[in-house]
Parts: C-alpha cells; sequence; structure tokens
C-alpha cells in the first residue's frame, strides 16, 4: 500500500488530460471559420496527418448514476432517432468538403451514449456515409470500433456488426457486483456480459472491456471477483477507469449516496490491486488506467511510441487529426481544438442552417503545444526526453532545448522526484512504478492554465480527485 502520507500530498483536483488546454479553457469565440482555417492549414502541411473519425451516438435506453457522458435517456427510437441520424450525415458531408482528397481515414469510432441503441441498418448507413465523403484506408490498416452495452445486445447481433465492417468491440462492464449495480443503477446480466465478449473475441483480434474502481459499496475483494472473470473471458485489452465523482458538474452523480462510495484508501488499494493482478495475468500497464496483451495493437503502440492520450482515452493512432461528429463531439488538429453543441436541439437547428455545430474551441500557441507533448509523453510512456528542441515540435527555427524552455518546470519537479515518483535523466525524466499512481498531478507541472482553485471559468470545479 503507498504511503498514506503521499496520498494525502497528492490526492488533489487534477485534469485526466485527454487534451491539452482541457475542454474548461475552450471559449465560445472559436467557431466555423475558424475551424476550417485550421482544417485548410492541415490540409497545407507537406505530408498531411491520416484521419481518425469519432462519431457520437448519445442515446441510452437507461440512466446509470455513474456517467459523465452526454446522454439522451429514451426507450425506443422512432423519429428522435432517425432525425438525429439524418443531421449526422448532413455533417458528414459538410466536414468531409475540407479535407483533400490524399487524407486517408485510418480510425472510426463509435462512442456515446449507447452506439448499439442504433440497429444495424442504421450504423452501416452512417458508415456508408463516411465512406462516400472520405477517403477510407484499406481494410488491414482501417480500424473501425464501436463501444457496445452488453445488456441491449445478444452474441448474434455482434456478429451482425462484425459483418457491416466493425473490427473492434469495447464492452462496458464496469462491475458484476450485485450491490455496486443497484447503486448506479445498471443491473446487468452476468451470463449474457460474458457470451457477449466471447462472441466478440472470436470475430476480433481486440476486445476491450470497461471497468470503473471507486464505485459506491465497491470493495478490493469484489471487485477481484470481477477482475478475473474478465481475464478469464481473454479479453485483450482493460480499462480500469477511476470514477470521477463530480455532482456538482453530473446531475445523474446526485443519486448516489455518499456515504457509500470507498474512502481513500480503499480505492488505492482496488486500484494497486487491479495492477498487480493484470500484470501477472501478462498484461501490459498502459499509460494512466490501460492494460493491454503484449500482441494487442494498443501495447504494441506503446512500444513503438505512435500511443496517444485523447478524449476516448488512450488509441494506437498517434500521428492523426480527429474529426469528431455528432453532439458534443471534439475535433482535434496539431494546432486546434473544437467542440460541438452539447445540446441536442442546439446541434440540429445548426446543422439545418447549413453550419458546423461547434460552439467552442482553442486555437493553440506555440506554448500550448510544446506542453501538450511533454504531457502526451508523461501520460502514455512515463518518459520525457527534453533534449528535443523546440523546432521538432512547433514551426519555428529555434535550436533551444526543451530542457531550457521548461526550466523552471524541472525545479517544480523536485518534489516528486524527493518522493520517489520522478527519476530524473540526463536528457529529462522518468515517472516511476509509484509516480504512475500521480501521472496527473506530475503533468499538472506543466500546465500553465490551472489556477489555484482548479476551477474553470464557469466557477465549477470541473476536474476530479487523482484518487
Amino acid at each position: 500500500m503507498l504511503d498514506e502520507n503521499l496520498l494525502r500530498k497528492y490526492d488533489a483536483l487534477a485534469p485526466r488530460y485527454t487534451s491539452y488546454p482541457t475542454a474548461p479553457h475552450f471559449h465560445p469565440s472559436f467557431g466555423e471559420n475558424q475551424y476550417e482555417q485550421h482544417a485548410e492549414r492541415s490540409n497545407a502541411t507537406i505530408l498531411p496527418k491520416d484521419l481518425s473519425i469519432y462519431i457520437h451516438i448519445p442515446f441510452c435506453h437507461s440512466l446509470c448514476y455513474f456517467c459523465g457522458c452526454n446522454k439522451v435517456v429514451t426507450k425506443a427510437g422512432g423519429h428522435k432517432v432517425e432525425d438525429y441520424i439524418e443531421h449526422l450525415m448532413a455533417e458528414i458531408a459538410m466536414r468531409g468538403r475540407l479535407f483533400n482528397g490524399d487524407r486517408l481515414v485510418t480510425q472510426i469510432h463509435f462512442g456515446g451514449g449507447t452506439p448499439n441503441f442504433l440497429k444495424p441498418h442504421q450504423l452501416a448507413e452512417i458508415l456508408e456515409a463516411v465512406a462516400t465523403h472520405f477517403h477510407l484506408d484499406l481494410p488491414p490498416n482501417l480500424d473501425i470500433s464501436i463501444e457496445i452495452d452488453p445488456r441491449t445486445i445478444s452474441p448474434s447481433q455482434i456478429e451482425e456488426l462484425f459483418a457491416i465492417g466493425f473490427s473492434r468491440f469495447s464492452i462496458g462492464v464496469q462491475d458484476f457486483s450485485k450491490p455496486v449495480q443497484s447503486a448506479i443503477n445498471r443491473q446487468q446480466s452476468e451470463s449474457n456480459t460474458l457470451a457477449c465478449i466471447a462472441e466478440a473475441s472470436r470475430l476480433s483480434k481486440s476486445v476491450n472491456v470497461d471497468l470503473i474502481t471507486g464505485l459506491p459499496k465497491q470493495t478490493p475483494e469484489s471487485f477481484e471477483k470481477t477482475l478475473r472473470k474478465v481475464i478469464d473471458a481473454g479479453v485483450t485489452r482493460i480499462a480500469a477507469y477511476s470514477f470521477a465523482y463530480l455532482p456538482e458538474r453530473i446531475k445523474a452523480q446526485r443519486m448516489i449516496d455518499k456515504d457509500s462510495l470507498p474512502d481513500t484508501q480503499i480505492r488505492m488499494r482496488t486500484t494497486q490491486l487491479t495492477r498487480d493482478i493484470l500484470l501477472d495475468a501478462g498484461y501490459q500497464h498502459i499509460g494512466m488506467d490501460h492494460y493491454a496483451l503484449p500482441e494487442d495493437r494498443l501495447a504494441k503502440a506503446q512500444l513503438n511510441k505512435t500511443l496517444q492520450r485523447n478524449f476516448q482515452g488512450y488509441t494506437t493512432h498517434k500521428d492523426t487529426d480527429l474529426i469528431g461528429i455528432g453532439v458534443s463531439a471534439i475535433s482535434k488538429f496539431d494546432t486546434a481544438y473544437s467542440q460541438n453543441s452539447s445540446t441536442l436541439s442546439i446541434y440540429n437547428e445548426m446543422i439545418d442552417n447549413q453550419t458546423l455545430p461547434i460552439v467552442k474551441g482553442i486555437a493553440l500557441t506555440e506554448d500550448d503545444r510544446l506542453r501538450a507533448a511533454v504531457i502526451q509523453d508523461i501520460m502514455c510512456h512515463s518518459n520525457v526526453d527534453l533534449s528535443r528542441t523546440v523546432s521538432s515540435i512547433v514551426e519555428r527555427n529555434s535550436p533551444l532545448q526543451l530542457l531550457d524552455y521548461f526550466k523552471n518546470e524541472l525545479k517544480a519537479l523536485s518534489e516528486f522526484i524527493n518522493d520517489g515518483l520522478v527519476s530524473p535523466t540526463k536528457v529529462g525524466f522518468d515517472i516511476t512504478d509509484e509516480g504512475r499512481y500521480f501521472m496527473r498531478p506530475i503533468a499538472a507541472v506543466f500546465d500553465r492554465y490551472l489556477d489555484n482553485g482548479n476551477k474553470g471559468n464557469s466557477g465549477v470545479v470541473p476536474f476530479s480527485r487523482v484518487v
């Protein structure tokens, strides 16, 4: 067990760094015109990047109290769903016109909400629209993935998804414990979930399961049972997210009894137990909270330095521009982020007006890009090489090394070094095994946007606790 003094010292509020700058710093002055300028800038580079497309499906059959995703809870499909699909098609066409024909799409990911809320033929229509308006890479190189709620799908329906082109599956489990499921309003059949995992594993070389530590009524012993069942199912990836309890921001979480949440020591015991069991089972620790078998692309991406952390967690496609499609979806270039409206009615209205549904974003300064590069290395590789020059990251002819650029930040790492969480090297620093539990506060040393209160423009605390 980690020293309690370290837990007390570093269990603060900090971003998860799925982007830098983080989403609370996006602003409404960034809209369609700015997005088009950055898209053109990305087209004009000497070697334009490949493209990754994220498609957000917000619909869910029921409300899970822990969930902070953008969602629309509805019992059935009908007009609202068909209407949303039509607007998605229109946005796909609008985005497609902005990118040159030599930009290959190498990844398509459906997230939510519950993407399998849509019927297979509806998902196929969306994929066909993407293929019509973008240039897809050849099948061996094209990764098409989908998040699945096993409560609303059968093994045979997973085979249907495979038949229309999905090559990777991410299955939501969270926890098999009945008391935990009751506390988060997510009653889930263990037998059907394992059957879905088995069918996905039969069809695909890459199957991910999402778990969450720190849920109400969860204990290390109960979570271990879930973990071992998932391992025995043979999945190639496991994401063991730490529950972000933010009832000030997420209304559904107000339905959770705060007194039923495990305390910091129990959460840390569960996190450490998870890591020990997964490493013993042959999984590699990927970044902060992901694990993968050596043969999985995620583990290979970490090995060859193409691992990336973005709004979908850890992915294998580092050198791509991300196009976010759908309500609340976020897009990313080297030089900017943008986000669609999170309100379904506003999203639809903007599309109807032939306007990209972008409501906020941020153009990155050179300083932003340099800090983002360092934070990516911390979060993805636990190793930072600061011998690189500024000009290796941004378009500036400068011999200045990152060692000199970040000399003040390196001094600020001294506490982490003294506590055994960071180990200095000749060209930068490494994160130690103990330090991996505190990657977020280590990365925060390089975040110039954080203020003392860790609050965004709204005054609401936008970040969860580290532990």
